[in-house]
């Protein structure tokens, strides 16, 4: 459990994902939610507005890893404010009170893609951060609640599931219980504004919104992609691309048509004769990418030279066969760029 800990650290950049990324304007903008007061006994409250997200908008508009740093650095902010509640209060303080408000959920946050990239974000905070949660709240459940809940909540370890409270139509008084009403926005039963009296706080809370068309990737960048490749339903398509000096970059950008697709990236470590995947050192989990929405762009730095596998996985899928379109390079350390030239899409398929 730590080694898988500290291997998510490392390959996501953990430790300086506060100081060294930033999310697309996209999300900054249109992603509702934000840390708001402290509860009675000195933990930060985190607020998730459901009802004006919008989800296909977002995931048409910003990649899944986009989504996953930008959860993880949210995280990671809340566990300093979470150290310096400790220094200021003189007492140990490990978890957050988070607060749903579900108030407008409907039919659009039920779209597959964004069930299936919430519950990656989801099992990302169960396998990484187990203890960073003491309470959840969800207030104003409407009807379709308890559907959307049936969908997720297999992502959740029972511990989980027992601390979320639904709370009734008394869900002001109940909060109250637990967060001073200083520290509680207007809006949800406090005395809490912004400076210029906003109830909502919105200096501190995002309340989202519809995502404007011209936001989205799939419409507005046009990669030429040079290599394409069909992987039939349930099969495996292995790239193999020489890397012939450590801090080497490994680039790549690839479309799928019409459905997800898995991808990871691994390397041999044996020459000559042919390896299977589980036989290779994983250097990139194997996840599934909604890349027929929007296209994915990523890199990674090799850290020895070898041979590296690109793996694109449509073992899941029975039915259906999978058209993608790709481009991959591999870019030498500045230091042996006059030793080695450019290498640009040249895979082998193993």
């Amino acid at each position: 459990m730590i080694r898988k800990h500290v291997v998510f650290r490392e390959q996501m950049k953990v430790d300086t994902i506060l100081s060294d990324w930033k999310p697309p304007e996209v999300i900054e903008k249109y992603v509702s939610g934000g840390m708001c007061g402290y509860d009675r006994e000195g933990s930060p409250v985190w607020y998730d507005v459901i009802g004006p997200l919008d989800p296909k908008g977002l995931l048409m508009s910003a990649t899944k890893q986009d989504f996953l740093k930008t959860k993880i650095q949210n995280t990671e902010m809340l566990r300093q404010e979470c150290q310096k509640q400790s220094e200021k209060l003189g007492k140990y303080i490990e978890s957050i009170t988070l607060i749903y408000d579900c108030e407008g959920l409907g039919l659009k946050h039920i779209w597959k893609p964004a069930i299936e990239t919430y519950g990656e974000i989801l099992t990302m905070f169960e396998d990484n951060y187990p203890e960073g949660l003491k309470r959840v709240f969800l207030i104003k459940a409407p009807k379709m609640f308890p559907v959307a809940y049936n969908l997720i909540k297999h992502f959740l370890c029972e511990e989980t599931r027992r601390k979320i409270i639904v709370l009734g139509s008394n869900w002001q008084e109940v909060l109250r219980e637990h967060i001073d009403p200083d520290q509680l926005p207007v809006v949800y039963g406090g005395t809490l504004t912004d400076p210029d009296g906003d109830p909502h706080c919105r200096t501190m809370i995002n309340f989202g919104g519809t995502v404007p068309k011209s936001y989205y990737v799939q419409d507005s960048v046009k990669v030429q992609y040079n290599k394409s490749v069909t992987i039939s339903r349930g099969s495996v398509i292995q790239l193999e691309y020489d890397v012939p000096a450590a801090s080497s970059l490994l680039r790549w950008q690839f479309a799928s048509d019409g459905a997800d697709i898995g991808f990871g990236v691994y390397k041999r470590t044996k020459e000559g004769s042919q390896q299977k995947i589980a036989e290779m050192q994983q250097v990139l989990p194997s996840e599934r990418y909604n890349a027929h929405l929007v296209p994915e762009d990523s890199c990674l730095t090799c850290p020895e030279p070898g041979v590296y596998v690109l793996c694109f996985d449509n073992s899941y899928s029975i039915l259906q066969s999978k058209k993608v379109r790709y481009k991959v390079e591999v870019i030498p350390p500045a230091d042996v760029l006059m030793q080695y030239p450019r290498s640009s899409g040249d895979g082998r398929l193993q």
